[in-house]
């Protein structure tokens, strides 16, 4: 069910414009328009709920194996070395909507405890790029093949 004022319900009905790289019965997710560093995903559930507590128990599995198929499809689609998967939960949640951060990671990327500079993409066309490299790595493991 939606919420009235949610960025991230508003993306998940695509009222709001996003970079989706993902998306099923149970999860949406997209290129994050601040991100940490350019493949940045955000995974949040359909239904709204605020945190992890509040996610059904229904949806649980779905979810994580979404996430663990994302963090694979950006290590992939972005050529990182790894990913950095963290999930706030009220404290330092910018949008009260569950939401999982998938972020590329390569050694020595300047990504140091939690003060994180942010890196825009430098148009719109780029951030399409990003969400392509990563939409074909999650196309390539949902089907068995490379990615690349």
């Amino acid at each position: 069910m939606a919420h009235g004022d949610c960025t991230f319900c508003e993306i998940v009905a695509r009222r709001t414009r996003a970079e989706v790289v993902f998306e099923d019965a149970t999860s949406v997710a997209f290129l994050d328009h601040r991100p940490l560093f350019h493949g940045h995903v955000l995974l949040a559930p359909r239904e709204h709920c605020e945190t992890l507590v509040d996610l059904p128990d229904a949806t649980l599995p779905r979810f994580f194996t979404n996430a663990r198929l994302l963090a694979a499809a950006v290590q992939g689609g972005t050529g990182a070395e790894g990913t950095f998967v963290a999930m706030n939960n009220r404290v330092s949640q910018s949008v009260p909507h569950l939401h999982v951060h998938i972020v590329p990671r390569t050694r020595g990327d300047g990504l140091r405890g939690f003060f994180w500079p942010r890196r825009p993409y430098r148009d719109d066309a780029h951030r399409q790029q990003v969400g392509t490299q990563i939409r074909r790595a999650l196309e390539a493991l949902q089907t068995g093949g490379e990615s690349g």
